[in-house]
């Protein structure tokens, strides 16, 4: 990148200024983590572009996450972190690959960390980025070893939280934002609301849906079809059939795969109710469920049946365009944003 292209957006560059020297990267703009998405093409292109890119393990062995660390590095070499899933079985065999080929950055979702993650992480020099659904939890991550936050609104898509992202933004943003490094996330799809993040004090944004579709994303045609078809009303969260089965909803585009959901956790209340089953291995099968339900969709192509998993941005997305061009359009519309003030 040219020193002219740099200095082409100098309001939102001060704005992201924190976020940007945190991440290593030319814009605070973080490639949310999508299951079968966020691999080596999408995620080399977004570092490339300028962003950060984030490797989403999801339910990958560390044989196979080795694997893609290796082939993203080969891609760029730009900074780009690593997404994993706190409930993963091998969770710590996962830390190990990440400090083994010098991750920078480890996102951790899904979940409390569990005891010793986080130093395994800092041990060899990882930053740790978390996600918190409450203020009070927040802090408790922070205090224990989280270098930054990233605030997720149930506009999201994948795995959502109860509470809207501008409602997150400004119960987090005033109490955090001066002492901690805060990302916010959740139905952004264009710059005009990442200026306005930016000037409630976060340092950067996350972004899923508006990338899912890149030209360098590996999923499937029809899967970015439905994507350009798709409005905001239809990205639509699952419901919880069993209260016993702690499932965090997940927001989708509606189709028969959304019901084949709802019959999954009948499938596995059952196996509850005859005790053939303990909660952690429920929620485990739960996991592997959506893994398939979202390799059928991303990769097969399979719309009806597998999870095409977005966020209520998706009705902004009209067409395939290069992870550059997108880039350049937020930045350019948060800087006429801010511009306009």
């Amino acid at each position: 990148m040219t020193t002219e292209t740099k200095t082409s957006y100098p309001k939102t560059d001060a704005l992201m200024a924190r976020g940007r020297d945190f991440l290593g990267s030319e814009y605070a703009i973080l490639c949310g983590a999508m299951s079968w998405v966020s691999e080596r093409n999408l995620v080399s292109a977004i570092s490339n572009a300028g962003g950060f890119g984030v490797i989403a393990c999801g339910a990958m062995t560390p044989e196979l996450l080795d694997a893609e660390i290796a082939a993203t590095k080969a891609m760029t070499d730009k900074p780009f972190g690593v997404n994993l899933i706190t409930m993963h079985p091998q969770l710590t065999d996962l830390i190990e690959v990440c400090g083994r080929h010098g991750v920078g950055h480890v996102v951790l979702a899904g979940g409390i960390p569990p005891k010793g993650s986080v130093e395994a992480i800092k041990s060899f020099g990882g930053k740790v980025i978390v996600f918190a659904p409450t203020l009070a939890l927040a802090k408790k991550l922070l205090r224990s070893g989280g270098d930054a936050l990233v605030i997720e609104g149930m506009e999201a898509g994948g795995h959502i939280g109860p509470v809207s992202t501008s409602v997150l933004a400004q119960e987090f943003l005033p109490e955090l934002s001066e002492d901690h490094l805060v990302f916010v996330a959740g139905g952004i799809g264009r710059g005009e609301a990442i200026a306005g993040y930016l000037e409630m004090g976060a340092v950067g944004v996350q972004l899923g849906t508006r990338f899912a579709c890149a030209t360098e994303s590996i999923a499937h045609p029809d899967f970015k079809k439905a994507f350009f078809r798709a409005g905001a009303r239809d990205a639509v969260a699952s419901v919880q059939v069993d209260p016993r089965l702690p499932v965090i909803p997940v927001r989708a585009l509606k189709n028969k795969g959304t019901e084949h959901f709802t019959a999954k956790q009948r499938e596995v209340a059952g196996l509850l109710d005859s005790e053939s089953v303990e909660m952690m291995e429920a929620q485990l099968q739960i996991e592997h469920y959506w893994a398939g339900a979202l390799r059928r969709a991303v990769i097969d192509g399979d719309v009806e049946n597998g999870s095409l998993m977005a966020g209520q941005s998706v009705g902004m997305v009209k067409e395939e365009e290069p992870v550059a061009a997108i880039m350049a359009r937020l930045m350019a519309e948060s800087e006429a944003a801010l511009a306009r003030r």
